[in-house]
């Protein structure tokens, strides 16, 4: 911007604002309004109509899978990215607030006067690419299943297996059907197809890092380890 857009800018703002309307009382009076109206009408809903309220929680159950309200969405798959356990810090409270403050300084960063949108590149890069995160982050956080239950429908033989695939952690890196994370493993609803069942067998023993090794339950209960065995060789 130039001296003469400036000196144009100022001589504008100048006329508008002397035609405009003080703060006070006259946005304060319309803000005040509309929030009693709105407050008045959640009271009148909560007398009319109640309140939902479920079952009492129940501290004892091991099947109850929590889930956040969907505007914490992108929080929690965030939460379901972020892996090590030494890093939840950083994905539940780091993260986010760098995130924040960076929203806070952006407008001092990019003291553009312009407001085209074409004409204020960082600011514009800037929200598209936060929206865009927190839209996917939402998105996936919506559609992702229940993280210690396997949902899909399999014969009544694997249903043993498919149990300790759900109670062996497999879902934390693995996706099966709708449940589990993408990753860092690959998706095992259709491993039956791409490898034997030996295949399967040395893999649960000799994983590759970071999997863990599927040893120790051959050796404490073979019959789970077949089981967990036949139930993934069934997926295709």
């Amino acid at each position: 911007m130039n001296a003469r857009e400036k000196e144009q800018y100022l001589r504008e703002y100048h006329v508008f604002k002397g035609q405009g309307k003080p703060f006070f009382p006259y946005t304060v009076f319309k803000d005040g309004t509309m929030a009693t109206l709105t407050l008045v009408v959640i009271i009148a809903a909560a007398i009319l109509f109640g309140a939902e309220l479920g079952p009492k929680a129940d501290p004892t159950t091991t099947t109850y899978t929590p889930r956040p309200e969907w505007y914490f969405f992108f929080l929690f798959e965030l939460l379901r990215v972020v892996k090590p356990p030494a890093l939840v810090f950083m994905a539940t409270v780091g993260i986010p607030t760098i995130c924040l403050v960076l929203l806070i300084i952006l407008p001092f960063i990019d003291r553009n006067p312009e407001r085209n949108p074409l004409k204020r590149p960082i600011a514009t890069l800037t929200g598209i690419t936060v929206i865009a995160a927190m839209a996917y982050l939402t998105i996936e956080g919506a559609i992702a299943g229940s993280p210690t239950e396997i949902e899909m429908k399999v014969a009544k033989q694997y249903e043993p297996g498919r149990a300790v695939a759900a109670s062996s952690g497999c879902l934390g890196c693995h996706k099966i059907g709708d449940n589990g994370n993408a990753g860092p493993g690959p998706p095992l609803t259709k491993v039956g197809a791409r490898l034997p069942k030996q295949a399967i067998a040395r893999t649960l023993i000799n994983p590759t890092p970071p999997m863990p090794s599927f040893s120790t339950l051959r050796q404490r209960s073979p019959k789970e380890f077949n089981e967990l065995v036949n139930f993934l060789s069934s997926l295709r």
